[in-house]
């Protein structure tokens, strides 16, 4: 199953504020309680691994910010991949 628009702009935010603080991704996932495999997953188009509303929380807290900053400005079409 591929991701959809909206998880790919989750993942590529997410990525985005990992590598402004030079997190590597085992860095990431000890922080954010998860195994050290998964980051990658997530950030790999090859797999069907996501980030999950329970994660974006967890990650605003660990980059300081709101959780709004890893969701689209705009509303897109839910079905659309």
């Amino acid at each position: 199953m591929m991701k959809t628009k909206i998880e790919i702009f989750v993942i590529d935010k997410a990525k985005e504020k990992r590598t402004e603080k030079k997190y590597s991704q085992v860095e990431l996932a000890e922080l954010l309680g998860v195994s050290s495999g998964f980051i990658g997953k997530v950030e790999s188009p090859k797999y069907p691994t996501k980030y999950n509303l329970n994660h974006i929380n967890k990650l605003a807290i660990i980059f300081n910010c709101s959780p709004k900053e890893f969701l689209p400005s705009t509303i897109g079409d839910p079905n659309e991949n």
